[in-house]
């Protein structure tokens, strides 16, 4: 069957593939979904090419997240080589369909940080997800290079909260953004990793301008990264 035009692809970057209708999502309001997730994150891998940065997509991690079989799963984890990396970011997505992986209402972002052995949970809806980075980060713990001590897990509380029930999306890319810029940067120095920089960056304004920057990109994308299939 022909591709009708919504879901023409108008964008294959890296991994990463998007359709005419993704960018609806973009237009807003509205709910992001794991396609211009995983977009970004690889967008962003590009300009941090650093070989200690790992940022999952989300498909991955929601396989991380319910794969029932744990032989599968170290099997599955060993080409990212977690134990290499010092900074990994996992968007978190409250799915609880397996049968439906693009599903769910929430997102929201577990960072791991090596030097400090630290799961940190970003939620800007409060704690929403905590279950859900809760099982993830236990899920994790045994592969990811730090047997002992076993990695500590900190809800940061004191983050900034979205007042709609649809930028959830936005604020796990502008908060990622944020700290893959403050890696190896002067915070590590004094000891308080990303968290000043995420409450002074991340916000309602920056969040919105997102939606245009993200478009922005694609558009001039657009036809050239468009390769053969």
């Amino acid at each position: 069957m022909a591709e009708t035009s919504s879901d023409e692809i108008i964008l294959r970057y890296n991994d990463a593939v998007l359709r005419q209708s993704d960018l609806v999502t973009l237009n807003g309001p509205k709910w992001l979904n794991d396609r211009i997730v995983e977009f970004y994150f690889s967008y962003l891998s590009s300009f941090y090419p650093s070989e200690h940065i790992l940022l999952v997509p989300p498909a991955i991690t929601y396989w991380i997240m319910n794969c029932p079989d744990t032989n599968s799963l170290k099997d599955f984890l060993k080409p990212l080589n977690l134990p290499s990396k010092k900074l990994i970011i996992f968007p978190v997505n409250d799915n609880d369909d397996v049968s439906g992986a693009d599903g769910g209402n929430h997102w929201s972002l577990l960072a791991y940080e090596k030097t400090d052995n630290l799961f940190v949970h970003h939620d800007s809806l409060g704690d929403m997800n905590k279950s859900h980075a809760k099982c993830l980060y236990n899920t994790l713990v045994p592969y990811i290079g730090a047997s002992y001590p076993k990695p500590s897990y900190f809800e940061y509380e004191c983050g900034p909260l979205q007042d709609n029930g649809y930028d959830c999306g936005l604020y796990v890319l502008a908060t990622t953004k944020v700290i893959c810029d403050s890696f190896d940067s002067y915070l590590k120095e004094i000891g308080h990793l990303w968290f000043s920089l995420v409450w002074e960056q991340v916000n309602t304004s920056t969040v919105s301008g997102l939606r245009k920057e993200i478009l922005e990109v694609i558009e001039s994308m657009k036809g050239e990264r468009i390769d053969d299939f």
